[in-house]
Parts: structure tokens; sequence; C-alpha cells
């Protein structure tokens, strides 16, 4: 379970210290306050404790983010002078240890990077996943296949978490009968779907009662559906795992996002621990009606925004209403407002 992150002068944040849910962490904030950026910072570092890979930290910051180089990464602001450091740690605690594991990343502008790690990388395994925005790969890289062993493939034109992603796709599905979790969850997104998904060869279909369509001919929307199947159909999300999803809702209807909000629910009863960054109020306010009426309350809302001197500072609550500041909330009231203007007699 990852437990904080910090970072000191790194991309958009001055200092930066967030403490975070075993369960589900959503994150809101209007952009450019570094939701993607702490996003991406703590999976490359989730990606050092997954068996599979040998890649150092610094390459790995470097591969996800993409920078020019990677001392493009150390934060700038006026009078800050080259060659200045910058950092980010990231914690997390294996199993009920009561003492954290950590690893640290310090960056200069002269690009000079340094790992300290304090027992992070050890012989357990934990998969982590990062589904980006723009998550289309199952209908745009037809063709591939993870073999087995899980050595890396190498992707042409493919970069970061995009490559680290299909490679998980891929994976093949699993034999025998699925849990009654998993095919609870399978049933909903076939629903959602109105078929169920199926790879040959390397390509993806959704398979219906009018038979196979190619997932190049699906809404943007159902691809992304498909995706989440396809990573709970091959149970590489399962107890432990670690999912990173930017904007949910990009391409997808309030429906359906209700509907993602009950499996994000259920996956954390799981035991996946969850980091989301969103900016839309169906969303928000479906995972917190939709948690009120089970067992699983495990949700910690956090906001990023820029103080008066426009550094970026965090808050975090339990309570989506006692989250401030709230610009998703407040865009909506202010539009709210404006249509009950526009009624005859509005006030």
């Amino acid at each position: 379970m990852i437990t904080r992150f910090k970072a000191s002068n790194f991309t958009a944040f001055s200092e930066l210290d967030v403490e975070f849910a075993s369960g589900i962490n959503i994150f809101i904030g209007q952009n450019g306050t570094g939701k993607t950026h702490l996003l991406k910072a703590i999976y490359s570092a989730c990606c050092l404790i997954d068996n599979k890979t040998d890649i150092p930290f610094e390459r790995k910051i470097n591969d996800v983010f993409n920078p020019s180089s990677i001392g493009r990464l150390v934060h700038r602001s006026a009078g800050r002078k080259s060659g200045s450091i910058g950092s980010i740690s990231v914690y997390r605690k294996q199993n009920e240890e009561p003492e954290e594991r950590s690893i640290t990343l310090q960056l200069t502008t002269k690009n000079k990077a340094e790992v300290n790690q304090n027992g992070w990388a050890t012989d357990d395994n934990v998969e982590a996943f990062f589904i980006p925005a723009n998550d289309g790969m199952l209908a745009t890289v037809p063709g591939l296949c993870s073999f087995s062993g899980r050595k890396k493939q190498s992707y042409e034109g493919v970069e970061g978490v995009d490559s680290d992603l299909m490679d998980k796709a891929f994976i093949p599905a699993t034999g025998g009968k699925l849990s009654p979790e998993r095919e609870r969850l399978l049933d909903v997104l076939n629903e959602a779907l109105s078929g169920r998904l199926i790879e040959k060869d390397g390509t993806f279909y959704l398979k219906n009662k009018e038979g196979e369509l190619e997932f190049t001919l699906l809404a943007e929307g159902f691809r992304k559906l498909g995706l989440l199947y396809r990573l709970i159909q091959n149970e590489a999300l399962t107890h432990g795992s670690i999912l990173f999803w930017d904007t949910p809702e990009t391409n997808l209807n309030p429906l359906l996002l209700q509907m993602v909000a009950q499996i994000l629910l259920e996956l954390s009863k799981m035991g996946v621990q969850i980091f989301i960054a969103t900016h839309n109020y169906v969303l928000l306010n479906s995972l917190q009606l939709a948690a009120a009426t089970t067992e699983n309350n495990n949700i910690l809302y956090h906001v990023l925004y820029r103080n008066d001197d426009g550094d970026i500072e965090h808050s975090s609550d339990r309570n989506l209403d006692q989250l401030y500041p709230n610009t998703i909330d407040s865009a909506y009231s202010r539009i709210l407002d404006a249509a009950i203007q526009r009624e005859p007699g509005g006030s």
C-alpha cells in the first residue's frame, strides 16, 4: 500500500506532502495543479516493486514523463539557480509491517540523478497499472501479444505508461472459473458493452449476438471500458494491485460513469488501491453516493490548488462536502444559479 508522497522542487511542486487512504484516493483541482504528475511519479516508483521489471527509478521517471532531459523535471521559478536540487519520495507499507519503506529520487537541472532506497524493492510483487486519458491502445495497436515469461515488449513509437499498459492488457485471460467478485464485475461490463471482450492473435473484438466487432470500430468510451474489462478478465487487477487512472470520465457519458463508480468500489473491496484524477462532478458524487450505501467507505478526497503566491498546496478530507476549495462543485453551482436566473420569476 502506498502511504505517502513528498515532493520538493519537482515539476509543478515547490513543496508537497500528501498521505493516502488504502482504498480510493481521488484528486481534483484546476488544470496545471499537478494531478497527473503526482500520479505518474507514484506509478513510476511502483514499477520498481513489480518483480518483472529491472528498470532503474531515474530511467522509469524519464520514460513516464518523457522530458527533453531529466533535469527539466526540476521545478523552476523566478530566481532559481541552475543546478538546484529537486526530489520526490514515495512511501509504502508491506502487509502489516509497522515501518514504512521508501524510495527517494534527487535531481538537478544539470541532469544528474541519485536514488536512495530504504527497503523499497523486496521480493514481494506489486502490480501497478496506469490508465491515461488517451487509452485507446487496444484498438490502435493490433497484432501485439505478450508472451510467456512476461518479458518486456518493445512497441515502436509507443512510450511510457502506454507501453506498460499494453504489456498487461495482452496477458492471456486466465482459464478456469472466475471468482464471484470478478464474475460480478464482468457481468456489469458485459451489460454496459452489450457484449464481451475477446482477443484473437493480438487483436481485440467485442463479441455480441451480432458477431465480432473490431475495437477500431467502437466508440472511444467503449474502448476504455474494454480495457478495464481485460484487466479484470486476465486477473491482472488483483488484491495488492495499484490502479492509477487519469480522468476516467473521458469519452464516457454520465450513466456509464455511475457504473464505473460501482466497479471502482468493488475493486477497492477486493484489495486494489486506487488513485484517480478527475474533473467530473458526476463521477465524484456517484462515488460518494455509492460508498454511502456500502460497507466500504475507504475513500479519501484530495484537492490541489495554488495559493496567493502561485505555489501548489493541497487539502484532504474523507467527506467530499468538506473538501475546499472544490472548483468542480463551485462551477456546477454557478451553472445552476445561472439556469435559475433564466427561469421566469428566477431570483
